[in-house]
């Protein structure tokens, strides 16, 4: 099964010492790429598990789809991309790992379903969820790029008021009236929202013509832009470079 061959390549177990966000950080409970990837499943199997989607190749996109990324976190991504030719995206890294780099250079074999949904799972900045950049992905890879979504929004403002930077506070008005004010209220409002939302994907809406799509209301999409957008801001991408990104650069660049 794919999900069995992706979990035991050398390229997960080496997610437990990739961080997430934050690049050094003091404590055992800041998310690195490992419980991120596990976050990540347990969302995505839990949205095809209410749509009728394939679990199974749910689980496997999800556990399969950050095997590429780099050490430190953004920032290591950000530097690499500098010092390779072509750059660096870590979501065709991935696919990568999956195809060429395991197995001493013999790929695993992967079905195109868990292939396509991996390397398809990364997400441009702003609203992601426009229509036309689903085209010709399936539900399931779908399902995969808004779970990944919702579970790193939601730990990293968890990791960034551990860390000092934010409080609950801090958060926009419009995203704790709409999203909750803790962690687990706006995981559950987001996941619930995005199976009504995109009911029509489980093909028991008699007499549909519309393509299904997998999606989420015009509110909860809004508050759910709004918090991504102010995390990038605040947490992603801040003004000047701190200490550790300094040295990170330095240490990827040597």
């Amino acid at each position: 099964r794919d999900r069995d061959r992706i979990l035991h390549t050398n390229a997960f177990r080496r997610l437990k010492h990739k961080t997430q966000v934050f690049i050094a950080p003091l404590g055992d409970h800041f998310t690195t790429r490992l419980t991120h990837t596990l976050e990540v499943a347990q969302v995505g199997r839990t949205i095809a598990r209410a749509l009728n989607l394939n679990e199974d190749l749910e689980e496997a996109i999800c556990l399969g789809h950050d095997l590429g990324h780099t050490p430190f976190g953004h920032m290591g991504e950000e530097t690499i991309a500098t010092l390779t030719p072509d750059g660096f995206r870590h979501n065709h890294q991935s696919l990568r790992v999956v195809e060429v780099l395991e197995r001493q250079g013999k790929g695993l074999n992967l079905t195109w379903e868990v292939r396509q949904g991996i390397v398809n799972h990364s997400k441009p900045r702003g609203d992601f969820l426009d229509r036309r950049l689903s085209r010709g992905l399936t539900l399931e890879a779908q399902v995969c790029r808004i779970s990944d979504a919702v579970a790193y929004l939601n730990h990293d403002v968890g990791d960034a008021i551990r860390a000092g930077i934010l409080s609950e506070e801090d958060l926009p008005a419009m995203v704790r009236r709409n999203l909750g004010t803790r962690h687990s209220q706006r995981v559950d409002t987001l996941v619930t929202d995005i199976v009504e939302a995109s009911w029509r994907c489980t093909g028991l809406t008699a007499g549909d013509s519309h393509r299904p799509i997998v999606t989420m209301s015009a509110r909860v999409r809004q508050a759910m832009n709004v918090l991504r957008e102010f995390l990038f801001e605040q947490v992603y991408m801040p003004e000047g470079t701190s200490q550790q990104s300094t040295r990170a650069r330095d240490v990827l660049s040597f």
